[in-house]
């Protein structure tokens, strides 16, 4: 057999086998499984008006990480105070929070913008002071006096509140209704409690307060 020849067979044997160890090994390689996405910054708070781009971090079943920010459908549960796009920007619309989603096939994940307003010269808690008996609730807002504008802005899911002394009651901002004040201790007379709605716009920190007295029995 001459050289040529005896070339071909090896080429050709070669390739039989390159073929047959791929046909065997098909399904041997398997692409990981994503298992959950991480989107962030999260939390990211935003004075009105600014945008930030979100990110979405895959993690897969064979432990490793990739970036998936481009490859997501992106959502917001509050499009009119934090619309996103579809490449996962967002945009500080109005005061407000809002939930942004980054859904990849069955897997999601999620992360909050708060929106804080800028050029607030202002905020007050209302109303000022109030009476409830230790089974009642209380509604507070805080409202934003912006300049430029005539009406105040509520902007009690964006506040943090606080209560003094503490242990004695709990506040529920989470509704876009204001801050409802619940008796979640013990009492034994008559007891004023300081809530304070703490506001920070651009740097500037607004902290008003309102009187709640609980009378007892």
């Amino acid at each position: 057999m001459s050289s040529m020849r005896k070339l071909q067979v090896f080429l050709s044997v070669t390739a039989l086998f390159a073929l047959a160890l791929a046909v065997s090994c098909t399904g041997f390689f398997v692409n990981p499984t994503l298992t959950s996405l991480t989107v962030g910054p999260n939390p990211l708070n935003l004075t009105q008006g600014n945008k930030q781009q979100m990110t979405a971090t895959g993690t897969f079943d064979d432990g490793t990480t990739k970036s998936l920010t481009s490859g997501v459908v992106w959502s917001s549960s509050d499009t009119s105070t934090v619309p996103v796009s579809t490449a996962g920007v967002v945009t500080a619309a109005a005061s407000g929070s809002a939930t942004i989603t980054a859904q990849s096939g069955t897997v999601s994940g999620t992360g909050t913008v708060n929106v804080t307003l800028g050029n607030v010269t202002n905020v007050k808690i209302n109303p000022t002071t109030a009476t409830i008996s230790s089974t009642s609730t209380q509604l507070f807002n805080a409202l934003a006096t912006v300049q430029g504008q005539s009406a105040t802005v509520d902007v009690s899911s964006t506040a943090t509140w606080s209560a003094n002394p503490t242990g004695i009651v709990s506040i529920n901002n989470t509704s876009q209704t204001g801050a409802l004040v619940s008796v979640t201790g013990t009492i034994s007379q008559t007891t004023i409690v300081t809530i304070t709605a703490t506001y920070n716009s651009n740097g500037t920190v607004f902290a008003p307060t309102a009187q709640l007295t609980i009378t007892f029995p």
